[in-house]
C-alpha cells in the first residue's frame, strides 16, 4: 500500500492514551482499515529494569540513547509490515521520537540525535500527525490515576500533579513545529474526547467529517499570558473550484518555518473533507503564483497554550485587517463551559459569523 499514515499518539502523563488505542483499533477497523500499534518504548524499557531515576548518569544516558534507536527501529519495522497489507492501514505510535526530548537536557538529546543519524526537525516530520492528548492533572484531576501505568512517578498528590503539568507542556513543545500537531481537550465526558481523537485521525486518514464551528470571540488581553507558543502567520487564498476553499500559510517559530497546503471541500450541506500537506519552501513560492486575486493575504500573530485542561489560540491581526484579537477554542463541545482565562476580556461571541471568518476577511473591498 502506498501512502501509509504514521501518526503519534502523545501527552502528559495519565491522559488516556491506552483507552484511546484501544478505541481507534476498534472504531477503524470496523470501517474495513488495518491498525497497526507501535508500543510505548520508554514503558518497555522501565518494565525491563531501566529507570528515569537512576542515579547512574552512564546508565541513563545509555537508556535514552537505547529508546531512540529502538523507537526508529520498531516504528520502521512497523511501517514495513503496512506496506504488505493489501487494504486501507495505518500505524499509531503509543508516544513517538520527540517525546524522548522532553525528558533529558537539551544537551544530551542533540547528542543522542546525532549518533542515530537524524535531527529534531526530520523525527518531527517522519509523522503524517500528531495528536496530544492533555493530562487529566490538568483541568481533570480527578481522573488522575496510577492505575493505568504501574511505573509512572508523578504521583495523585499536588506536587505530582504540578509535575505532571509541567511534562504535559514540555511534550507539547517538543512537537511544535509540526504542521499537523492537534491537542486534544480534556472533558467532563471522556467520550467526547476520544470521538475527538477518532475525528482527527479520520481528518487524516481522507475521512469525510461532520461540519463544526470552533467556539470563537473576540477578546483583549487584559493581563500576563501563561508559557504559550508564539508564532507568525502569513495565509494566502489561492484560486480554487466553486465550493471549495484552498490555503496556503506559512507558520514561523523563530526562524524556523513550515509551509502548508490546505484543501477544504464541502461534499454536502452537513459534510466536509479537509487535506493538508506539508510543502517545500520552492513549492510555497510557486504555488503563491495561483493566489487569488480577489482576497489579500492574511498576516497575523498566534499564541497558542493549554488552560485548566483546553487548548487556546489567540490570533491578534495586522493584515488585511488590524487591532482585531480573536479567540478560538479548540475541541470544546457545544454542551461544555469554554474556561476562560482571567487574563482575557470577552467582548463578543462570533461562533459560526461569517464576517469573522477568515476566508471572508480576506476579501478585498
Amino acid at each position: 500500500m502506498s501512502d501509509i499514515k504514521r501518526i503519534v499518539l502523545t501527552g502528559g502523563p495519565c491522559a488516556g492514551k491506552t483507552t484511546a488505542l484501544v478505541r481507534i483499533v476498534e472504531h477503524f477497523s470496523n470501517l474495513g482499515f488495518k491498525v497497526f500499534t507501535v508500543p510505548e518504548v520508554p514503558t518497555m524499557y522501565s518494565q525491563g529494569g531501566w529507570s528515569y531515576l537512576t542515579p547512574n548518569p552512564k546508565l541513563y544516558y545509555e537508556g535514552e540513547l537505547a529508546i531512540l534507536q529502538t523507537q526508529l527501529s520498531l516504528e520502521d519495522s512497523f511501517m514495513r509490515l503496512a506496506e504488505t497489507c493489501t487494504k486501507p492501514t495505518f500505524v499509531v505510535c503509543d508516544r513517538g521520537t520527540m517525546d524522548i526530548s522532553a525528558y533529558i537536557a537539551p544537551e544530551m538529546w542533540q547528542e543522542i540525535t546525532s549518533k542515530c543519524g537524524t535531527n529534531s526537525n526530520d523525527l518531527r516530520h517522519r509523522y503524517d500527525a500528531v495528536l496530544h492528548l492533555v493530562s487529566a492533572a490538568d483541568g481533570a484531576e480527578q481522573f488522575y490515576t496510577l492505575a493505568t501505568n504501574s511505573t509512572r512517578y508523578e504521583q495523585a498528590n499536588e506536587e505530582g500533579l504540578q509535575l505532571a503539568r509541567d511534562l504535559d507542556k514540555k511534550v507539547n513543545k517538543a512537537w511544535t513545529g509540526h504542521p499537523h500537531l492537534r491537542v486534544i481537550n480534556n472533558h467532563d465526558d471522556f467520550d467526547t474526547k476520544i470521538r475527538r481523537v477518532l475525528k482527527e485521525i479520520s481528518n487524516v486518514l481522507g475521512i469525510p467529517q461532520p461540519i463544526e464551528d470552533e467556539r470563537t470571540y473576540i477578546v483583549e488581553v487584559t493581563g500576563q499570558l501563561p508559557e504559550c507558543v508564539e508564532s507568525e502567520i502569513t495565509q494566502t487564498y489561492l484560486v480554487a473550484d466553486p465550493g471549495c476553499e484552498v490555503r496556503l500559510r506559512r507558520r514561523g517559530w523563530g526562524g524556523e518555518f513550515v509551509n502548508v497546503h490546505k484543501t477544504k471541500k464541502r461534499i454536502s450541506d452537513t459534510e466536509v473533507l479537509e487535506t493538508e500537506r506539508q510543502v517545500s519552501n520552492a513549492l510555497y513560492e510557486s504555488l503563491l503564483q495561483q493566489a487569488d486575486p480577489y482576497r489579500a493575504t492574511i498576516r497575523k500573530t498566534r499564541r497558542s497554550f493549554i488552560w485548566k485542561g483546553q487548548y487556546f489560540e489567540i490570533d491578534t491581526f495586522h493584515e488585511p485587517i488590524a487591532n482585531l484579537t480573536i479567540l478560538e477554542t479548540k475541541g470544546v463541545a457545544r454542551q461544555e463551559n469554554v474556561n476562560f482565562p482571567p487574563f482575557l476580556k470577552v467582548v463578543k461571541e462570533v461562533t459560526g459569523d461569517p464576517q469573522y471568518n477568515n476566508y471572508n476577511m480576506a476579501l478585498r473591498r
